[in-house]
């Protein structure tokens, strides 16, 4: 099972591999970054649901991905952390019937929240410093941003290069996607040779699987230990036969947590 739910073409219609021997596209893009880059593709995307607690654990991929309908929602499959998120949001549910306040009820919604997999884009771009492919991540409304940019200027993605910037910080980061007018002007020798190569090669779609940090059920285990959810409701514990990943563990995020609205639970 893919750990992506949509890639390419569907990806980029959409709304709102554990790694190898080649060497990885994604970059770091915190606040504060600005790339000079080009545009393959509107397409050079992919969807993901991503599992993260801030500032303790770091955002994974699961092995056995949950199934998902068109609406984002788990109908198959889920993972551990999908299960804490269930019984906490059950729980919710059963303490607002038996009417319990309005701030005791977020509480544990709040927290069922933090288990749940949020939607998550990866997008690629030639960077014209290096002449090289690389894969920024995305919130679904910076993805939006951003494709929004390269559909108005989708015609003329091979004569025009761009200003990747982000900006801001937690909730309030701005990501942009500005074209680079004068490009006589304002790219340097290397970089305008660079864009001349930028269709020479499309971005390959595979090469976002080495973009993302995967873990099996026994790390992902370990991973809600880490973030302070009680394993042995959910009927499991951490024993010595859990294993350890190999792969070498992302880098920390700088994102934030996400504000929860009315649609994100289920009663």
């Amino acid at each position: 099972m893919s750990m992506f739910t949509k890639v390419g073409a569907e990806a980029a219609a959409a709304g709102n591999n554990e790694g190898g021997a080649k060497e990885s596209p994604i970059t770091s893009f915190k606040s504060g970054t600005a790339l000079k880059v080009g545009v393959k593709s509107i397409n050079d995307v992919a969807e993901y649901y991503g599992y993260s607690i801030f500032k303790k654990v770091n955002t994974f991929v699961p092995k056995n991905p949950a199934t998902r309908n068109a609406r984002g929602y788990i109908d198959a499959n889920p993972t551990v952390w999908d299960q804490a998120a269930a019984l906490l949001y059950k729980e919710a549910d059963t303490a607002k019937n038996a009417g319990a306040s309005e701030d005791a009820v977020k509480k544990i919604t709040d927290e069922a929240y933090l288990y749940r997999g949020k939607k998550r884009f990866l997008r690629a771009f030639f960077d014209l410093a290096t002449g090289k492919d690389v894969v920024v991540d995305l919130s679904p409304k910076q993805e939006e941003t951003l494709k929004a940019v390269i559909k108005k200027y989708e015609k003329k993605l091979g004569t025009i290069a761009f200003e990747l910037a982000k900006t801001g910080s937690s909730t309030n980061a701005v990501v942009a996607l500005s074209p680079i007018i004068d490009m006589d002007e304002d790219l340097t020798p290397e970089e305008r040779a660079n864009f001349a190569k930028l269709g020479a090669a499309p971005f390959e779609l595979a090469d976002f699987e080495t973009c993302l940090y995967v873990a099996d059920d026994a790390e992902q285990t370990k991973n809600l230990v880490v973030a302070g959810f009680d394993v042995g409701r959910l009927g499991l514990s951490i024993g010595a036969s859990a294993g350890s990943s190999t792969q070498t563990p992302p880098p920390a995020d700088d994102g934030a947590p996400i504000d929860i609205s009315e649609e994100d639970l289920p009663f």
